[in-house]
């Protein structure tokens, strides 16, 4: 048997070394928020962004949550079409007319609200999502202009009707007054649609804040959360700073609301399609 010598040795040797600490590519593993556990993201994506170990409900978009919700290929995109803008030359450390450009480009999104209809497991219903990847979901006149119209129709055409918040900017300052007259808009169209007879079912995902906390998203005839998703109106670290003691553990988590009545049930996102649906048939709608 032929012998190698020193140097072929050394550089298989060498090769074998750079083939052990080949790197992992980027993206390939996540740590978990949650539990700090490393996990493999597809296993949590072909949980809908679940950690299969604790449980924890990882951001997902608006897009993506329309495609868990609704039965594939039914969704039927309103108000695309409206898009925001400057009216009051609003600039912080860039100007938000360029803002809103960079926005829609990294997102996908023309705003951070998108509406339309669809079929849950056969049943009809106007949907609206709220995505915080864009100016953190916050409300604008868009968000609540589309918001509103869709109350609107599902009022006309007898829908049920389900928003998903994941708000956590609130009234967008940007557009000073005009952003915040969208909480009175839109929550007088839910009364409008509530006087109807129309069913609303609000999911509350994490996180939920600001005025779309105080408005659309508390007004449901049944309010769903995530598991442990932030809800309230200021944060936190704002209410501790302003009033000076300590919160209780557990405080504006999902968990802590339902268990002093502001929210109806916790449901897991692998189970909200079918709830929203149980939801619908027991109300009768």
């Amino acid at each position: 048997m032929a012998q190698l010598d020193s140097a072929e040795i050394d550089a298989t040797n060498s090769k074998s070394a750079a083939m052990r600490k080949r790197p992992v590519p980027d993206g390939v593993w996540v740590k978990c928020p949650g539990c700090s556990a490393t996990i493999y993201r597809k296993e949590a994506e072909r949980l809908q962004n679940v950690c299969p170990k604790c449980q924890y409900h990882f951001y997902v978009s608006a897009i993506e949550r329309i495609g868990q919700v609704l039965d594939e290929g039914t969704f039927e995109e309103w108000d695309g079409h409206l898009r925001p803008t400057d009216p009051l030359h609003f600039s912080d450390k860039k100007r938000y007319a360029d803002r809103l450009l960079e926005e829609q480009a990294r997102t996908g999104l023309t705003d951070a609200a998108l509406t339309g209809c669809g079929m849950i497991r056969a049943r009809r219903v106007a949907i609206g999502v709220t995505d915080s990847a864009f100016i953190m979901g916050s409300m604008g006149s868009v968000v609540g202009e589309r918001l509103t119209r869709l109350a609107e129709r599902a009022t006309a055409q007898k829908l049920p009707l389900i928003i998903i918040s994941g708000s956590g900017g609130g009234a967008r300052m940007h557009e000073g007054i005009l952003s915040l007259m969208q909480m009175a808009k839109v929550s007088a169209a839910l009364s409008r649609y509530h006087a109807a007879g129309g069913l609303y079912i609000s999911v509350l995902t994490n996180p939920t804040m600001g005025g779309v906390a105080a408005s659309f998203a508390s007004l449901g005839d049944l309010v769903f959360a995530e598991p442990k998703a932030l809800i309230g109106f200021a944060g936190p670290r704002t209410i501790k700073a302003t009033i000076k003691i300590e919160l209780p553990e557990g405080f504006q988590t999902s968990e802590f609301l339902l268990e002093h009545g502001y929210i109806d049930r916790i449901v897991d996102r692998n189970r909200l399609k079918n709830e929203i649906a149980r939801a619908i048939d027991y109300c009768g709608k």
